[in-house]
């Protein structure tokens, strides 16, 4: 009896430390998106108030070629989740590596793309200071705001994905 309590209380303590991860990487990794988000909003802002303070220029091979390139990171940052948070993917990661693999592929792949979410707004932004159109900064902006938001991590998805897909331990001594 004795040494199933002391596995019984190890297998709590390394659920405990688990849990304190899970909560470290997961509020790491909403305080970037939401700092992005926020980022995001006040590059608008600074276009709104500064707007009589830009020069307009016409410059329609940048104005095709931030369309372009806004196009692509919005769309590639939809691709790109839906890559590296796919179900096999997953599983082969939770196989191999465990609870704390899967973790940080899940904080890593947030932050992949919420970087790409600011990397649009500041495209938009810096387009606004070289055309004097603040059309860039919210339409960029807008587009920033929505891959922010598709991928800010909630606690709840984690603790699925981690349930779902991190190997169980094998109970079995003799293995």
């Amino acid at each position: 009896m004795p040494t199933s309590e002391v596995g019984l209380r190890e297998l709590n303590q390394a659920t405990g430390e688990f849990q304190m991860e899970l909560v470290r990487r997961h509020k790491a990794a909403a305080t970037t998106v939401a700092g992005l988000l926020i980022a995001t909003l006040l590059l608008s802002l600074v276009s709104l108030f500064g707007k009589n303070y830009f020069r307009q220029q016409n410059n329609p091979p940048l104005d095709i070629a931030v369309r372009i390139t806004i196009l692509i990171l919005g769309l590639g940052s939809i691709a790109w989740r839906r890559t590296k948070f796919s179900t096999m993917r997953l599983k082969d990661i939770g196989s191999l590596q465990g609870a704390h693999g899967l973790l940080s592929t899940l904080e890593r792949t947030t932050l992949q793309i919420a970087f790409l979410g600011a990397a649009i707004a500041a495209i938009g932004f810096i387009a606004t200071l070289l055309t004097g159109n603040d059309f860039y900064t919210y339409g960029a902006g807008t587009i920033a705001v929505a891959v922010l938001l598709y991928c800010y991590p909630t606690k709840s998805s984690w603790n699925l994905a981690i349930q779902r897909f991190a190997a169980k331990p094998d109970n079995n001594p003799a293995a």
